[in-house]
């Protein structure tokens, strides 16, 4: 059996308190990591994708991840999202600054979206996965 996609992760769903601020939110994230919309509500890197639905909390509420970490291609695109978060006043846990405590190369903005999701852009290129 041969299949279109390697293994891996598919497509990750996020439900969302209010789709029309997260998709404002994530169609400006999105391209300046290299990631492209698919549709309105979904997005790709071209191996991966994030949808979203929006979904009353009072109705499902349940745990999830604890952050996702998406790779940057340079420090450069890390700053450019520290820079943006700032302009929308967005809540930034840390960053852009890099973490000696993980490796010399790892250079990190985390922050959380409308949802109160952490999310984190790095650029780490010296650390194999």
């Amino acid at each position: 059996m041969s299949y279109k996609y390697g293994v891996g992760i598919a497509h990750l769903e996020f439900w969302v308190k209010d789709l029309e601020e997260s998709i404002l939110f994530y169609s400006k994230l999105f391209p300046m990591i290299g990631w492209y919309a698919l549709n309105r509500t979904s997005y790709s890197c071209g191996a991966h994708e994030i949808y979203f639905k929006e979904m009353p909390v009072a109705l499902h509420p349940s745990l999830g991840v604890r952050h996702i970490c998406f790779h940057a291609k340079s420090r450069e695109v890390v700053d450019k999202v520290g820079e943006w978060l700032q302009s929308i006043n967005a809540d930034i846990i840390r960053g852009p600054q890099p973490m000696p405590q993980y490796d010399n190369s790892y250079y990190t903005v985390d922050f959380r979206d409308p949802n109160g999701f952490v999310l984190e852009v790095t650029h780490m290129p010296d650390i194999e996965l």
